[in-house]
């Protein structure tokens, strides 16, 4: 089912005005229990964008000497969180550019001033590794970075739906008739969509699904595919699945992760990284960041 007259309004409507722009976290951001709270048009126009600067209510024109960061598209909400706390601790304030993980490695090889890169698939980090831009290190090599979690993937279905979730995909295949579009990333470049295919075809489903796909250009466009109606089902990370501002819209079973190759999502310093990004991407590896991506469904 899709949603209500005036969801469906509101999602067309962040769908029209919402552009890309850059932005960074005020120094006081508005917090509430120590997390920020967007609104909920903020909630669907950052799902929408998929990629694009983080923006929200709270957020205004960046000055020049903050962190920019480019980050995968399942990262959205979890991260914003981290950067919520990041930011409390230190008055570092961090841009951040979703998309991806494929694409974002592309720009960063044309010229995309970054920081940090977070990648879902540390293949596209080990890519830019061998082309030397990476950070240097003290030894003369080039830094790898460091796993930062893995991610695990669900099916995702709009709140009302039929289809009952099961780690098997038994109810999507024996409901198949009620689905027109089912929705996945683009499997050349997101690697959440490479992961999709790999479940569908181990579980015998891709043949099936293959005539109804509709292709998001990044996980965040395939989430919102489904919250809005405009597919019947999909694939997502299992991080957006559970962020409360996207499980208003849908329901989600874990697909297990034996189904795919692991999702091992690698971080790296890129150039001339300043200290305050050396800062940040210690913090990402604290147990407490560990704990919060935990929370969003990612394993350590």
């Amino acid at each position: 089912m899709r949603p209500s007259a005036s969801g469906a309004s509101e999602l067309t409507e962040a769908i029209v005005h919402l552009q890309p722009s850059v932005y960074a976290m005020k120094s006081r951001p508005v917090l509430l229990s120590g997390v920020v709270q967007p609104s909920r048009r903020t909630t669907l126009q950052a799902l929408v964008l998929g990629a694009g600067w983080l923006t929200s209510p709270i957020l205004r024109a960046a000055p020049t000497r903050s962190v920019r960061v480019a980050a995968a598209s399942d990262l959205k909400f979890a991260l914003a969180r981290l950067l919520a706390n990041f930011q409390k601790a230190t008055g570092i304030l961090v841009e951040v550019n979703f998309g991806a993980s494929g694409n974002l490695a592309r720009q960063i090889r044309q010229g995309l001033p970054i920081d940090l890169f977070m990648s879902a698939d540390e293949a596209w980090v080990e890519q830019l590794v061998v082309a030397g831009l990476s950070r240097r290190l003290p030894n003369g090599t080039h830094d790898r970075g460091a796993l930062y979690a893995q991610g695990r993937i669900a099916l995702f279905l709009p709140k009302n739906s039929a289809i009952q979730p099961d780690e098997q995909l038994a109810g999507l295949r024996t409901s198949w008739r009620l689905v027109e579009k089912f929705a996945i990333a683009n499997p050349e470049h997101a690697p959440y969509g490479r992961a999709a295919r790999e479940a569908l075809q181990r579980l015998g489903l891709w043949e099936m699904v293959r005539p109804k796909l509709v292709l998001g250009e990044n996980i965040a466009q395939t989430t919102q595919f489904v919250a809005t109606g405009a597919a019947q089902a999909g694939i997502t990370a299992l991080s957006l699945a559970l962020a409360p501002e996207v499980a208003q819209f849908g329901k989600h079973g874990v697909l297990p992760a034996e189904l795919h190759a692991p999702l091992r999502q690698r971080m790296v310093l890129l150039g001339q990284a300043s200290p305050q990004a050396q800062r940040l991407y210690d913090y990402l590896l604290s147990p407490d960041a560990r704990e919060l991506l935990h929370f969003y469904g990612f394993d350590n």
